[in-house]
């Protein structure tokens, strides 16, 4: 449903010699968006990890993906060998018919390694996420306390839902690190220094 609006969003930022595309995760699928950006390279941008313009902590980042020195070659190459793309055809690399991010065997490994650099960048965007809510939630409830009074029970009834979200955070920044360090791994023993230098902020 997303495919086409963001491979032609790709295609024309392409036309015009952007050095940088940037786009979200459309496919809901983290392993379809790495086909994705499989993809998106044979059209002459690489993938680079998280957008600078992405927000900070963003449950939904933007990821940049970087013009190649060959962008023009690559992508006339591409058109010449999937003129129907753009009309739901093949893809380069992906298997032809329904579910069209779906990998051929001789891409299926270059497809993981994305997908684990992907997974990497967006487990490293959780220890800010949810941070501002857990802030402003306490004086958020202090509205409708003004309006039952600030009571023992409603105290603690706020006590407790705060301490929940606090424990869901918690959580989900557990669940982030485990599949930081599982990606991670992944690409250490592919020989891939993950993220770049610049990019570890």
């Amino acid at each position: 449903m997303f495919l086409q609006p963001q491979l032609k969003a790709l295609l024309r930022d392409g036309s015009q010699g952007a050095q940088r595309h940037d786009a979200r995760n459309l496919q809901r699928s983290w392993r379809k968006f790495a086909a994705f950006s499989y993809v998106a390279e044979q059209y002459g941008y690489r993938y680079e990890g998280l957008s600078p313009i992405s927000p900070k902590g963003s449950p939904n980042p933007y990821f940049a993906f970087r013009r190649l020195p060959d962008a023009v070659e690559r992508a006339t190459r591409t058109a010449e060998r999937y003129p129907t793309a753009l009309q739901g055809g093949q893809l380069p690399g992906m298997r032809p018919g329904g579910g069209r991010l779906r990998p051929l065997p001789e891409a299926q490994r270059d497809v993981d390694l994305l997908h684990a650099r992907i997974l990497v960048d967006y487990s490293r965007t959780h220890r800010r996420r949810g941070l501002i809510a857990l802030v402003i939630l306490p004086v958020a409830m202090l509205i409708p306390l003004s309006q039952t009074g600030f009571t023992p029970t409603a105290l603690l009834v706020c006590a407790a839902v705060w301490l929940l979200f606090a424990a869901l955070w918690a959580l989900g920044l557990f669940l982030a690190r485990r599949r930081l360090t599982k990606y991670g791994r992944i690409l250490t023993a592919a020989g891939i220094d993950w993220p770049p230098a610049r990019a570890r902020t």
